[in-house]
């Protein structure tokens, strides 16, 4: 598949860093640092504005490394890019660490996955078919 792109930042374009990478690197376009404080969010642009296929989603993931290593995050992991969406690729990062944290221009902030999806319908209905789990919610498939 083929995505129209428009890259705005002095930064190479999201590529997949082997040939099983499900992800690719999404780096922060800043003209300065952008520091934050523990548990404070903002906004990291890229630079990056695409065109995706209909039935098609863009999810922004975040890195492992940077979770485990310094407490960042994706906020609303995953973010949803629409086919329809046009404005500039941008990545909510929050600080879930007790210490401040710089991102720099440059910096790899997130993954990008690109994912089919599908529409649905509702049936609206008064019964719903049975099953071994029924009603059972959270941590109730686990063994016991």
């Amino acid at each position: 598949m083929t995505i129209k792109i428009i890259n705005k930042s002095a930064h190479q374009l999201p590529h997949y860093e082997t040939l099983a990478s499900a992800g690719m690197d999404l780096r922060a376009n800043l003209t300065e640092s952008v520091t934050l404080a523990p548990l404070q969010r903002a906004i990291i642009k890229t630079g990056l504005f695409f065109e995706l296929p209909v039935g098609f989603e863009a999810q922004v993931r975040p890195r492992s490394g940077l979770a485990a290593k310094n407490g960042i995050t994706v906020l609303n992991a995953p973010g949803t890019i629409d086919a329809d969406y046009r404005g500039e690729i941008g990545v909510i990062l929050v600080n879930l660490s007790n210490e401040p944290f710089t991102i720099t221009n440059g910096e790899r902030i997130a993954q990008l996955v690109i994912a089919k999806h599908e529409r649905a319908e509702w049936q609206e209905v008064t019964v719903l078919s049975d099953t071994k789990r029924g009603e059972g919610g959270f941590g109730s498939t686990g063994v016991k």
